[in-house]
């Protein structure tokens, strides 16, 4: 027996198989037949052959014919898996039938045949139609009609498209015919409304008399009874038609007082819509003539261009109008009126505003016009500039590039610049860099570049973070898309929304920029714009985003940018502005290499390397700018780029062999000249350093040649030099200056900037006036750095181990209060890529107690005194504390060591940044990997730094574990890191108050209450709660109503404080302190409503006495309140006896107070206020607890030393017991008229 096929059989096994089926004869399980063609003639038959052909024909055709397969004892229909209801017609539905119709009939009525057609013809009654004759003339044949008697015959605006003259001539007698009918339908509409044709005798006024008969029973009518027919008859009618007739008759008011003049039944044709094509020609300027050939049609709307324009609109309106901007960019006011011949009034919308607006040139953008197309990317890309430069901010309502992205201009751009006229690609190239380049940033940061780490910046890369994605959420981990995934998935739309150059790469930016270089040729602007396009894409990458390798790795880029802007020999230009760029160098390009050299070090030798810029170099660095063959300008600015670009190869320990080749140091009066006026700038408020700086700069060269530099550094140092550079510094000073401020310009999250616009204008560092660059190109001369090292070694000694404390010298030491200063304010003003600073800061100054003063110069003695002389003026204790603030000082002052040591554990996860900081800082040019510094994502310290601890501490242990945990069971360290950062922020209060100005009161509260929430009893530890005391009276002036930055509102952390209050406080009175801080009356009700409503159990164990409360109980009690609400529930804690003097005596006097003012107040109030009065007043007087009642009754005013905190009425005074009398009377009064 043959056995079945196996998957795992392979090719022999199948043909062996083959072999013993065809010798052992079997049957085949199908066979192959010729199904025949009918169409053909053809007749099937077994083993394929036809009755016709034969087998000749059979093979003529087998390469056509089809083979069917048949199994045997197979059905012809396939049986029925399921009983499925019966198929329905679509169109049996539209067939009505009946029982006894005849099917018969119903063929004969559905029967088209010729015959059937024909049998249902009849003729047409002609017997009353009129026969018209041929008019008979002397003529042999009929008159030709001529075009000039078709046309003065046939209207012109009869007649539509192009028709013969013998159309012509039916059509003038068509409308002959129809101006009858017209005529017949004005005397229907007669006969229709005076009454004709009635039938009865005096039919024309019935009409009339129908009038008459409805005026008099309007008339008899109530305006009630009119009014209630009116509305029964609106509810008959149909609700859409009511509204068609109102809005019919509102439109028909305006024109209801000229219409009224008109007597009656006269008939006008000004009052009806028969205007015709005719009237409409005659308010038209040009009139059509009849000799015009195919000027037949008449098109008002398109002759209405020649309309002169309205004027615009000359009083000024409050209402946001459409911005329309001219073709240079700039916003047009709605109220100008400009001259028609500058074009910018062509337009379908407010046709009289001259201007064209972004939708309309969004829409010239696509035209098939080249130059409407041109035009319009042009005026974008003026557009975009103007915008980047923040000239819109103070007339224009939004960002225009935020709207301009939006709609879609990047996608506009990226199409535009594939299109094959290149005036149109070059606008395009225009609008792209003015939408991506900051001319005024790189300015910036080219003048920054001379500075003490000039050459390093930060990456422009978008500060909006990516949301996440709602298709994961719920999903298990290992069915999440990766990271990579989802970029994949993102459309470019999405890309380019949260980062424009990222989605510019995704829609293949490089390779088209490259074929525009490469292929087009452009004109030299436009290849200046395409080298600044990839050096600002250049500097969007990061350690994480590399989109600086993109610009390397597109084929044949870097190549043509190197062969055709950088070539290693050329010759000088025909005219001084070229016509081209290509082969000769551009300092443009050379950006581009020192920007992607910046990116990182392997990227640095790539370029010297491989691209062989190494080569370029010498030509460059070594040849004076005169003699290299181009303009002077971009000569001088292709000689410092090449200097830039050398100093970031050098930055990496890279190309130093090129000091061989060009010896720095062999300057000559051309060189000291160019390096002044670079240090200078020409700038009019320095010349007073004019021939400081020159005779500086000849005694450096000249002692530099001699090798005996290092003896003249007393001569170099003058004090007048110093003296006039720090008077002229204080005009540049940020800090100084308060009108310095000014507005940043538009920013787009996906397209981030520096700011600079308009830098040059307004006084900083970087302005042109100011002599920080001068004090930094100095300091990085050889001799000046031998000099401020020196002076950095008379200010502080350290030793090799940071931790340990440095001596500082006399001289310093009288200002060493304000060197700490200084440190504190500067901390937190470090940005990434300065971890080392800090570092070094925290560890040698900050604390320092040689820098704190007055630690040892009577510092907490005075605290002392002060704190006894406050005792002396408010005769009781600020605190209940067994310590002194002054103590506290003096030990925090000793523990400074210890301090230090917490802080910079709690900064260790900065230790590889500080690492990498400090190799940058110091020059370590082997361990340097990139220029580039971190993303700018903020400080690197937090202005809240001296919480650290706390914070901390409280992120571990009180969000996991809700504040349960006990001081057992906290992390090892925890209650010293504690008591450490305590101390310091004490410190920090009293001494330097200044630094901790920058943190809001409010979030200062904030951060102390993670002493309360992170642990259920760190807060009862005696050290703990001697600093809490300490701290707690400099909250004072707290603005609660401001949520705390990092939290979402201050309602929700109070609500965390009640909760723990209630858990684990045991009645402590310093956390009772903490929560009744926030109920004082200046602040909001719902933190006492969330206490006397969800937590009314915790006023059992706030036993707070007046003493220890050491804030005026008048806080609490004035103004009075005014929340209902409260009120109540003020009232029935007292009834219910919830809140009582020995649990609670500060809130009682508090709810006395309140509840007092408000039964005897007689201020004017709502109804439901009043009522609320009355009934509380009634039900105080009949409490059964008297003790209770003379207190609510007879409160006077709160009062420290008495016995229940109050003073009280020894009987109610006349104005309070008039009040209550009358509220009992009237209680009386509505007791007897219900009885």
């Amino acid at each position: 027996m043959l056995r079945r096929p196996k998957p795992s059989d392979c090719e022999a096994d199948l043909l062996r198989e083959q072999e013993k089926f065809l010798t052992s004869g079997a049957p085949a399980a199908a066979n192959v037949i010729r199904r025949p063609d009918k169409r053909r003639g053809e007749a099937g038959g077994e083993g394929g052959e036809g009755e016709g052909g034969g087998g000749e024909y059979n093979r003529e055709n087998e390469g056509r014919l089809r083979d069917v397969v048949t199994i045997e004892d197979l059905p012809d229909q396939l049986p029925s898996l399921t009983p499925a209801p019966p198929k329905k017609s679509r169109f049996k539905a539209s067939h009505v039938t009946f029982e006894d119709e005849d099917a018969g009939e119903r063929l004969d009525h559905h029967d088209m045949h010729v015959s059937a057609v024909l049998s249902r013809i009849v003729e047409r009654d002609t017997s009353s139609t009129p026969i018209s004759l041929p008019a008979f003339t002397g003529m042999a044949f009929p008159k030709a009609l001529h075009r000039s008697e078709t046309s003065s015959q046939t209207p012109l605006s009869s007649t539509v498209g192009k028709k013969s003259i013998f159309a012509r001539q039916i059509a003038t007698n068509m409308d002959t015919d129809h101006c009858g009918a017209a005529d017949d339908r004005e005397s229907l509409f007669n006969i229709l409304l005076f009454g004709q044709g009635l039938g009865a005798p005096d039919s024309s006024g019935e009409p009339m008399r129908i009038h008459r008969e409805n005026q008099a029973k309007l008339q008899a009518m109530s305006q009630s009874e009119i009014l209630q027919e009116q509305k029964k008859l609106l509810c008959q009618l149909d609700p859409r038609l009511v509204d068609f007739v109102r809005s019919r008759k509102a439109q028909s008011v305006p024109s209801s007082a000229s219409a009224s003049k008109q007597p009656w039944g006269e008939s006008s044709k000004d009052n009806f819509p028969l205007e015709n094509m005719s009237r409409q020609s005659m308010d038209l300027l040009l009139k059509p003539q009849k000799e015009w050939v195919h000027m037949d049609k008449l098109e008002p709307e398109k002759l209405e261009w020649m309309r002169d324009l309205p004027a615009p609109k000359r009083k000024g309106t409050k209402k946001a109008m459409q911005a329309r901007f001219d073709f240079t960019g700039s916003l047009i006011p709605p109220t100008e009126d400009l001259p028609t011949h500058l074009g910018l009034h062509h337009h379908g919308e407010e046709p009289e505003r001259a201007g064209y607006s972004l939708q309309e040139l969004f829409l010239l953008s696509r035209s098939q016009l080249i130059q409407q197309r041109s035009l319009a990317l042009g005026t974008l890309s003026n557009i975009l500039s103007k915008a980047r430069a923040g000239e819109y901010l103070s007339v224009l309502k939004g960002s225009v590039v935020s709207t301009l992205l939006d709609a879609g201009l990047l996608f506009l751009l990226r199409f535009a610049l594939d299109d094959g006229v290149e005036g149109v690609m070059s606008a395009a190239v225009h609008a792209l860099k003015a939408l991506l380049v900051c001319e005024d940033d790189e300015e910036c940061l080219d003048c920054t570049f001379s500075w003490f780490r000039g050459l390093a910046s930060f990456p422009l890369l978008p500060s909006a973070q990516e949301e996440e994605e709602e298709e994961d959420a719920g999903l298990p981990e290992s069915m999440k898309f990766t990271a990579k995934e989802k970029e994949e998935r993102k459309t470019d739309h999405d890309v380019a929304r949260q980062d424009v150059v990222k989605g510019l790469l995704k829609m293949k930016l490089l390779p088209r920029l490259r074929y525009i270089l490469e292929v087009f040729r452009p004109s030299p602007r436009v290849v200046q714009d395409v080298l600044q396009i990839l050096t600002r894409i250049a500097r969007h990458s990061s350690s994480s985003i590399a989109f600086h390798s993109q610009v390397l790795e597109c084929p044949r880029l870097m190549e043509t940018v190197l062969s055709e802007f950088l070539p290693a020999s050329w010759t000088a230009p025909s005219s001084s502005i070229p016509q081209s760029v290509y082969g000769l160098p551009l300092a443009s390009a050379m950006k581009l290499l020192r920007v992607l050299a910046t990116s990182g070090r392997h990227t640095c030798a790539r370029l010297l390397n491989s691209l062989a810029v190494k080569e370029h170099l010498p030509c460059l660095l070594s040849t004076e700018p005169s003699e290299l063959l181009l303009e002077p300008t971009e000569a001088l600015r292709i000689t410092t780029e090449a200097y830039r670009l050398w100093a970031v190869a050098a930055g990496y320990g890279q190309a130093c062999t090129l000091y061989m080749q060009v010896n720095p140091f062999n300057l000559t009066t051309r060189d000291r000249d160019l390096l002044l006026s670079s240090l200078i700038r020409d700038s009019e408020s320095l010349e007073p350093f004019h021939n400081y700086c020159t005779d500086y700069l000849d005694t450096v060269f000249h002692y530099v040649s001699t090798e005996t530099y290092i003896q003249t550094i007393n001569l170099l140092t003058a004090f007048s030099f110093f003296y006039y550079f720090l008077f002229y510094t204080r005009s540049s000073s940020v800090v100084c200056n308060v009108e310095s401020s000014h507005q940043d310009p538009e920013t787009t999250a996906s397209l981030p900037g520096l700011a600079c616009p308009g830098w040059r204008g307004r006084p900083g560092l970087v302005a042109p006036s100011s002599p920080f660059p001068l004090l930094t190109a100095l300091g990085q001369i050889p001799c000046m750095s031998t000099y401020f090292s020196d002076y950095d070694s008379v200010c502080y000694k350290p030793n090799p181990p940071l931790m340990n404390n440095v001596s500082i010298e006399p001289e310093v030491a009288k200002h060493a209060s304000l060197y700490h200063q200084v440190a504190l304010v500067l901390l937190p003003w470090l940005l990434p890529g300065s971890e080392y600073l800090g570092h070094e800061l925290l560890s040698t100054i900050i604390f320092n107690k040689d820098f704190i003063s007055e630690g040892h110069s009577g510092g907490p003695e005075a605290v002392e005194l002060g704190e006894l002389r406050l005792q002396e003026e408010t005769h009781h204790h600020t605190s209940p504390s067994l310590q002194t603030v002054g103590a506290l000082l003096r030990e925090a002052c000793i523990q400074l060591p210890s301090i230090r040591g917490c802080f910079l554990t709690h900064l260790a996860h900065l230790e590889s940044s500080v690492l990498t900081s400090r190799d940058a800082l110091l020059g370590h040019s082997p361990w340097i990997s990139s220029h580039l510094l971190p993303e700018l994502t903020g400080p690197t310290v937090p202005s809240d730094w001296p919480f650290l601890p706390l914070i901390s501490l409280y992120e571990r242990t009180g969000l996991s574990d809700g504040g349960g945990l006990q001081v057992e069971d906290l992390p090892h360290g925890a209650l010293q890191a504690v008591t450490h950062c305590l101390q310091w922020l004490l410190l920090l209060e009293v001494w330097r108050e200044e630094a901790l100005k920058v943190i809001l009161p409010v979030a200062k509260l904030a951060r102390l209450s993670c002493v309360f929430l992170c642990s259920s009893d760190l807060f009862l530890e005696r050290p703990v709660q001697k600093l809490i005391w300490g701290l707690r009276s400099k909250l004072d002036s707290l603005e609660l109503n401001v949520p705390p930055p990092g939290l979402a509102s201050f309602q929700d952390l109070y609500t965390a404080l009640l909760s723990q209050y209630e858990a684990v406080s045991f009645g402590d009175r310093l956390f009772g302190c903490w929560v009744l801080l926030p109920l004082q009356r200046r602040y909001s009700a719902t933190m006492r409503l969330a206490v006397f409503g969800e937590h009314v159990g915790m006023l059992r164990s706030l036993g707070v006495t007046m003493e220890q409360l050491s804030i005026p109980i008048e806080r609490f009690t004035s103004p009075p309140e005014d929340s209902l609400p409260l009120l109540h529930l003020y009232f029935r804690s007292l009834v219910m006896g919830t809140l009582k003097p020995r649990w609670c005596p500060v809130l009682y006097v508090v709810t006395l107070s309140h509840v007092n003012t408000f039964i005897f107040s007689q201020d004017a109030a709502a109804q439901e206020v009043e009522a609320a009065r009355h009934s509380m007043l009634r039900k105080i007087y009949y409490l059964t607890d008297k003790v209770l009642r003379n207190h609510l009754l007879l409160f006077h005013l709160p009062q420290q030393h008495s016995e229940f905190g109050f003073d009280s009425y020894e009987q109610l005074p006349p104005i309070k017991a008039k009040r209550l009398e009358s509220v009992l009377k009237q209680q009386d009064s509505s007791d007897g008229k219900g009885d």
